[in-house]
């Protein structure tokens, strides 16, 4: 359904002058330093380091699984069950029973798996527009056209690919560290963890919807005042390649507000409170007001572009490893930030 509750936007700010950089250049904070080499093997991304550790006392009485995930809360719970089944997880020297009750004070080795997607994706030098680095998380400015991960028909060319090329010890982290994705040509800023550790700390940001995300999208037709969709998504009942608003689709929220009308189209603010594939283009166009240029979900009107009207233009999440409440911004590219001048001055492009 649509509420058509008010949604207060945050007031929208330049982003400061130095707060992007090529790739390349001197990062904001040294890099994590490749993990060493596990017992007998060679350091590289594809041997992450040997894990030991003793279950404490108050551990006692709990399934195994369980025990090890209170032990290593840095690791999801389905990395940890994989592992176990994967026969790389002992306990006192022998194979670990997932579901057998722990005592305390067992000694317990882990061989944690690598991603096994990584070895099929090839390091590219395909320049990146990096806002932010540090030793824990990389935040991109994708431009519109660039595939996030290999998938059918992009095999190569990717962010993966730039990401294996740019930090090679990625290849150790499941899909080299990417933890939410922008469709092709969506432009704008995503996150993408440099280590397993803290590629489970912004999982489990986004699973609490505490990941703040805000794009701008120029919506066909005219949109009086802001307003909240709620509504499932799911795959289309007929055209498998897109998705729909479905009974019984996964939830699915979408907060808009009205930046600026335009008659013909209108600019709107939107923030992702989930992260359903594309969402807000759906969410849009159940509304009657799809995106401007959206292949996929769009119509024929009076204002053309390119691509989908749409950039991911600020994101906010809290830092894995300072707990600091960290958020960045980004310019609207060159041909949306055009669209919108033609558009003020009357002339919409065609």
């Amino acid at each position: 359904m649509v509420k058509k509750s008010d949604y207060n936007r945050p007031p929208l700010a330049p982003a400061p002058p130095d707060a992007r950089r090529p790739a390349g250049t001197e990062p904001t904070a040294s890099p994590a330093p490749p993990a060493p080499p596990a017992p007998g093997g060679h350091a590289g991304a594809d041997e992450p380091r040997e894990i030991r550790l003793t279950l404490p006392g108050e551990a006692a009485g709990l399934r195994f699984d369980q025990a090890l995930a209170r032990a290593l809360p840095e690791h999801s719970r389905s990395r940890l069950r994989q592992w176990i089944e994967a026969g790389r997880v002992t306990r006192d020297g022998e194979a670990a029973d997932p579901t057998r009750k722990v005592r305390g004070g067992e000694t317990i080795v882990v061989l944690p798996l690598a991603d096994p997607s990584a070895s099929t994706v090839a390091a590219e030098p395909i320049a990146l527009s990096i806002v932010h680095e540090d030793a824990a998380l990389i935040v991109i400015d994708k431009p519109a056209g660039l595939v996030t991960h290999p998938g059918s028909g992009n095999w190569a060319g990717t962010l993966q690919n730039a990401l294996l090329h740019h930090a090679p010890e990625l290849g150790a982290v499941p899909r080299a560290g990417i933890v939410h994705r922008l469709d092709k040509d969506t432009s704008g800023l995503l996150v993408v963890a440099r280590t397993q550790q803290a590629q489970t700390d912004l999982v489990r940001q986004l699973q609490a919807r505490s990941v703040h995300r805000e794009y701008l999208a120029l919506a066909a037709g005219d949109i009086a005042r802001g307003g909240t969709v709620d509504a499932p998504i799911g795959r289309h009942p007929t055209r498998r390649t897109t998705m729909a608003v479905v009974p019984g689709g996964r939830p699915a929220r979408t907060h808009y507000a009205v930046v600026e009308r335009f008659g013909v189209a209108t600019l709107l603010s939107c923030r992702l409170e989930t992260g359903r594939t594309h969402q807000i283009r759906v969410h849009l166009a159940s509304l009657g007001h799809p995106l401007v240029g959206d292949p996929a979900y769009g119509r024929k009107g009076p204002v053309a572009f390119g691509r989908q009207a749409l950039h991911a233009f600020r994101l906010g999440l809290v830092h894995p490893l300072t707990r600091a409440e960290c958020s960045w911004e980004s310019p609207l590219p060159a041909d949306f930030a055009a669209l919108l001048a033609g558009l003020r001055q009357g002339r919409p492009a065609r």
